[in-house]
């Protein structure tokens, strides 16, 4: 047996080798990609969208809003430091009664661990934001991604005598396939977010009114929030901002809520 090598063949086997590596890389990209969690809103209260499906997320158990339909809210809050604003939020909350989740940083449970406390105790989930707020898509092994997220479940329990509830929200929403692989490993849901604008910046805080309209334009049903808690406008206008969506119709889930179905 033998066969004719052609000019025509041989184009075609390089094509072929092309083809391959093409779909190869891709593939390799695809699981190890990184990625920062952006969205993209079209009309004011409608969903956005984000760097990935809610179908594609929830393969990971990750989450970026419910997706239910039902005129519902869930309120978040990321904590790094305390900027002297958080207890003014939480007397906030407990006016409304509304329960959010606090993803919290590894220092804050050293520097102010009362008020973690304060916030268990008064039924807030308090969410595990790692312990030095890295990149997490550079961590390169799931014992490199443990070692951003045990610490923290440790800390926790030295002050509440609890278990940390498994959720995760990957600093600065930087991930990779991965990241959300080694959290659900882990048993963690990993926590984006749907609506969230420019609150983090301390001498460059939004006005009051630029604050409440961007939000009010962003809110929609089933949205997860993010806010932070050392954003001096944001405890200005959570009253009125929880009023507001209260006299809306908008109720408010916690995370434990998250794909659960009657």
């Amino acid at each position: 047996m033998y066969c004719i090598v052609t000019r025509k063949n041989i184009i075609l086997s390089i094509i072929s080798l092309l083809i391959l590596s093409i779909i190869t890389v891709s593939c390799f990209v695809f699981a190890s990609s990184t990625s920062s969690w952006g969205l993209s809103f079209s009309s004011p209260n409608d969903a956005p969208r984000g760097n990935a499906t809610a179908e594609e997320l929830l393969e990971n158990d990750a989450y970026f809003m419910d997706c239910s339909g039902e005129k519902c809210i869930y309120l978040t809050f990321d904590v790094g430091y305390e900027a002297g604003y958080t207890n003014s939020i939480l007397d906030t909350l407990k006016k409304h009664n509304v329960k959010a989740a606090f993803f919290i940083v590894g220092n804050y449970f050293t520097s102010d661990a009362d008020t973690v406390k304060r916030m268990v105790d008064e039924g807030h989930i308090v969410g595990n934001h790692t312990k030095t707020h890295p990149d997490m898509s550079k961590m390169s092994t799931l014992e490199d991604f443990k070692a951003q997220i045990e610490p923290v479940e440790e800390q926790y329990k030295g002050i509440t005598g609890q278990d940390m509830p498994k959720y995760y929200r990957p600093p600065q929403g930087i991930y990779n396939t991965q990241n959300l692989k080694d959290a659900k490993s882990l048993g963690y849901k990993t926590i984006f977010w749907s609506v969230a604008y420019v609150d983090w910046e301390k001498n460059n805080q939004p006005s009051h009114e630029k604050a409440m309209n961007t939000l009010l334009k962003r809110v929609h049903n089933g949205a997860i929030i993010l806010l932070h808690s050392t954003s001096k406008t944001n405890m200005e206008i959570l009253d009125e901002f929880l009023t507001t969506l209260e006299n809306e119709g908008y109720t408010f889930k916690t995370l434990d809520d998250l794909g659960v179905t009657d």
